[in-house]
């Protein structure tokens, strides 16, 4: 079988790599450089967290997600991944926290929770007023995102059966017959056609434009002072909801850079824009980092960098079969890489083993044992 990849991100990447396993020939097409500097997949790093809300589906699927980056790592010899353990905060009413721990409850995946007043000791570097509730769970950690696609880019150019096509951008996908051509006139064809353009997938299936939205988003990295950059670097993730604001911290693994961020889409921008961004931007941001972290006005800003979501109104994945030759691939709203290598060895699955396309589509929107969110 030979498959056409639009899209050269972790999903257009992971599935090439699921189907070369399989001994498939896969021809890839990405628009820019390979890696992409523009694609949602370029940030120093990514989480990957068994804490997810209400959504049971996704919760469930972390442990697959585990599964399969320990298969890549060992196909492509080095780990690029550093456990951190979750702490997940709540305050101002919020639930998000109280929900997670339920619902991991309801799978066998507990979270502790701990009380306010041990917090400050265990976390010295929070400041744990308007806080109400912590849970904590050993797992989760970072994935080291531009670093897995590079690799996933050198692993498969050494593949067999492999064809990269690096700055060949793609005028058009026919799904029903199972094929595109390029913004320079050339066509090719293959058994199956995968659309993975992220951001710019609507650009090319108009019907999907009407359920996913390019949504850009700021994240901002910062420089410790030394003496909190050591203590930082052995810290956990944490994801804070306080109802009017919230954030997600990375910490600076492996020497890179301390991130924070927030889960609020902006759902406006043009991926193919300028990529610049302001301060003020992200002043309630700032304001949170100032009230919830100890001697953050030490912290100096280093960038902020600008990448694009593609967001659906339920935050659920798109893997579906719009065409008798062609899938729609848009796992994403901002809660996809951790599922990357998954979600592309399990569409890989579908479509060499001819799965039934509508219970894969069920089970990449985390349906599958989902209950209420």
């Amino acid at each position: 079988m030979k498959a056409i990849i639009v899209g050269g991100g972790i999903m257009g990447l992971a599935t090439a790599w699921g189907l070369v396993r399989q001994g498939h020939e896969v021809e890839l097409f990405e628009q820019g450089a390979l890696p992409n500097l523009l694609a949602s997949s370029m940030d120093e790093h990514r989480l990957i967290r068994h804490p997810y809300g209400g959504h049971v589906g996704y919760a469930r699927m972390i442990d697959d997600a585990y599964a399969a980056w320990d298969l890549l790592w060992a196909d492509l010899g080095e780990l690029l991944y550093e456990p951190t353990g979750t702490l997940a905060l709540s305050g101002n009413g919020a639930d998000w926290a109280e929900r997670s721990a339920a619902a991991l409850a309801s799978i066998g995946r507990p979270m502790t929770e701990l009380s306010m007043a041990d917090l400050p000791r265990r976390f010295p570097l929070l400041d744990t007023k308007g806080l109400e509730r912590a849970f904590w769970i050993d797992t989760g950690g970072v994935l080291l995102a531009q670093d897995i696609v590079a690799a996933l880019v050198r692993h498969l150019g050494r593949q067999a059966g492999v064809r990269l096509h690096a700055n060949t951008p793609v005028r058009s996908v026919d799904l029903e017959r199972g094929r595109i051509v390029t913004q320079a006139g050339a066509v090719h064809g293959g058994d199956i056609v995968v659309v993975a353009a992220g951001a710019w997938a609507p650009r090319l299936l108009p019907a999907l434009g009407t359920r996913v939205v390019p949504s850009r988003q700021v994240v901002i990295y910062f420089d410790l002072p030394e003496d909190q950059r050591a203590a930082w670097a052995k810290g956990p993730m944490i994801i804070e909801k306080t109802g009017d604001v919230g954030l997600y911290l990375v910490p600076p693994v492996r020497g890179r850079g301390m991130k924070v961020g927030d889960h609020e889409f902006s759902r406006t921008g043009d991926p193919a824009g300028g990529r610049e961004a302001q301060e003020s931007e992200m002043g309630a941001l700032l304001d949170r980092c100032r009230s919830l972290l100890e001697g953050f006005e030490r912290w100096t800003l280093r960038n902020l960098k600008v990448c694009f979501y593609s967001v659906t109104d339920d935050e659920r994945f798109i893997v579906e079969k719009p065409g008798a030759k062609g899938w729609a691939m848009s796992p994403c709203s901002g809660h996809g890489f951790k599922f990357g290598a998954l979600m592309g060895l399990a569409l890989a699955r579908t479509i060499a083993e001819e799965r039934d396309a509508a219970a894969h589509a069920r089970w990449a929107a985390g349906l599958v044992g989902d209950g209420p969110t």
